[in-house]
């Protein structure tokens, strides 16, 4: 017995050509990962936000030498930017329709993430490594 692969296309779909780009699921879990990773980095944060509650520039910038903390910090910044770049693509994806104006916001959103997170990434570092 053969497995006959069966085609879910609506007839003009399959004239057309037109199917699955294949980059929905890749957001899907991309998107839910990011979510998971985000639950024990924001409660760092959180903490770290807490324990260093009226602490002077010294005492912060000494617990941002900590490599451990660093880094954390440093992850802290680049999931949930990441995560928002991707919601934001589905977003514009979903109810931006002219073709122009997609491609100019998606840009526009990927420029913008890059940007606040070169910058953030830089003061990270600047006070990790003294400045």
């Amino acid at each position: 017995m053969s497995a006959k692969k069966i085609d879910m296309r609506t007839p003009l779909a399959k004239v057309r050509g037109l199917g699955s780009a294949r980059e929905g699921t890749g957001h899907f879990w991309r998107q839910r990962l990011t979510a998971i990773a985000n639950i024990p980095l924001i409660l760092f944060f959180t903490g770290f936000l807490i324990a260093l509650n009226g602490a002077g520039y010294a005492q912060v910038r000494a617990a941002l030498a900590n490599p451990f903390v660093g880094l954390v910090m440093a992850l802290v910044l680049i999931s949930p930017l990441y995560h928002m770049r991707i919601g934001m693509q589905v977003i514009i994806e979903d109810y931006v329709h002219g073709e122009g104006m997609k491609l100019a916001l998606i840009a526009l959103n990927t420029f913008f993430t890059i940007a606040v997170g070169v910058a953030s990434l830089f003061a990270l570092l600047k006070l990790a490594f003294g400045g």
